[in-house]
């Protein structure tokens, strides 16, 4: 017992003292695979009827998510859940809100193969790749073995791993710069920590490390079960991976069913469901000024045509 407590004093400690890492200023890949993940990313041949691609419900102009409550797939069918943004996925430890997806190649096929996405499957889109010279060309410039489901995973896993957000200002003040946010900001971060944020946001993307329960305090009343899709064990009921904050004020609404419209709103949400502890209208303002602090720079490539 007495070691168990000294760990977790530890624990608190660490996150305390140097819980959040700044992103790093360039993540290195294969440049022909990031070029081919980018076209396969924007073409909506990977959906059945071809209307549907990863870009459209991944804008990467305006956050990587699209800003609704639930995407909309081929034939006009509603998503189950909030689309979450793509922006930094490559340094969440797992894919997907209930973590069904082990990595980002992993991940390919769940919007691919999903009904409500683009109801299509992977064989499917390897015989209309196929089809087209430019592709066959394309990934025989990157593959030996040409075009397979494999290699389509590889190559937008490749692209998605360069869709990061180095440079917000809070990573300029990690960095040493004591002015790239205000002391209202600051003020804003040590909320964060001492009132228990950053207990599960923590860590190089502010989230995305852990899973955690939706309702600790109070009732969640949500009619998505989280974890218990993929684990079929009851105690996983309503427990979700934890979102990264890093470019928060740019992908509302938010939760997991994207019921909450504000950031002002989902910090209040989360002081009452996850944390049980009452704020004053300041100290929301504040976390919410610090929040608006982590919205980075976007990747050059995606100033580029596809």
């Amino acid at each position: 017992m007495l070691m168990r407590s000294v760990l977790l004093m530890g624990i608190c400690v660490l996150l305390w003292t140097a819980p959040i890492r700044p992103i790093p200023e360039k993540v290195h890949t294969d440049q022909q695979k990031i070029a081919l993940g980018k076209k396969l990313f924007f073409d909506p041949l990977l959906s059945r009827d071809n209307t549907i691609s990863c870009a459209t419900c991944h804008d990467l102009y305006n956050g990587g998510d699209d800003g609704l409550q639930y995407s909309c797939g081929v034939q006009g069918r509603m998503g189950k859940v909030n689309t979450p943004t793509v922006y930094n996925a490559v340094f969440n430890f797992r894919q997907l809100w209930d973590g069904g997806a082990k990595d980002l190649k992993n991940q390919v096929h769940y919007p691919v193969g999903n009904y409500h996405e683009m109801n299509s499957d992977m064989k499917q889109v390897v015989q209309k790749l196929q089809s087209q010279r430019s592709y066959r060309e394309r990934f025989g410039q990157c593959y030996e073995n040409g075009i397979t489901v494999e290699n389509i995973e590889d190559a937008i896993a490749a692209f998605e791993e360069v869709l990061i957000t180095p440079n917000s200002p809070f990573d300029r003040y990690l960095r040493g710069d004591a002015q790239a946010i205000t002391a209202r900001e600051k003020k804003g971060y040590m909320l964060f920590k001492s009132k228990g944020c950053i207990l599960c946001h923590n860590g190089i993307n502010i989230g995305g490390n852990l899973y955690n329960k939706f309702g600790i305090y109070r009732e969640s009343n949500s009619v998505h079960l989280g974890r218990y899709r993929v684990t079929k064990n009851e105690e996983d009921k309503y427990v979700f991976k934890v979102p990264s904050l890093r470019n928060i004020a740019l992908t509302a609404p938010y939760m997991h069913d994207g019921r909450v419209k504000t950031l002002h709103d989902a910090v209040v949400v989360m002081s009452e469901y996850q944390l049980g502890r009452y704020m004053t209208e300041e100290q929301i303002e504040d976390i919410v000024l610090f929040l608006r602090t982590l919205t980075g720079t976007l990747p050059d490539i995606v100033k580029d045509d596809p």
